[in-house]
């Protein structure tokens, strides 16, 4: 027979205290890790994914302007198009031209892209 004594008692209610302790904390900060506690570090992650973002419409639309071109013909890549495949796949209401275009550029550069396309990204 399992016999009962003050400090199995104190022991077992002490561990059931701190086990809904940490539940109830759990419940209240549910999610609070992952969202930024300053509102500068949140403007700051929120420029680099537009960045981020940016970079991946104008490698995305590069790969579709080469893959539209015909043979020896070059491929045809515009900040529009840039501008449009962000709105479009990542879901920004405004991109500015300017912040496309740099993307573009960065990533025409990058690609090699001078040998098979034109872009007006400079322009």
């Amino acid at each position: 027979m399992l016999k009962w004594d003050v400090g199995a008692v104190v022991g077992v209610s002490l561990f059931a205290l701190v086990a809904v302790g940490l539940m109830t904390a759990g419940t209240v900060w549910k999610g609070r890790a992952a969202r930024p506690f300053a509102a500068k570090r949140a403007r700051r992650m929120a420029q680099r994914e537009y960045d981020r973002h940016l970079q991946r419409a104008a490698d995305q639309v590069i790969a579709a302007a080469r893959r539209a071109a015909d043979e020896g013909e070059p491929a045809i890549v515009t900040v529009e198009a840039v501008v449009r495949m962000a709105r479009e796949r990542y879901g920004y209401a405004e991109v500015e031209r300017q912040h496309a275009a740099a993307a573009l550029r960065r990533r025409y550069e990058h690609a090699r892209c001078a040998v098979d396309c034109v872009t007006d990204a400079y322009g």
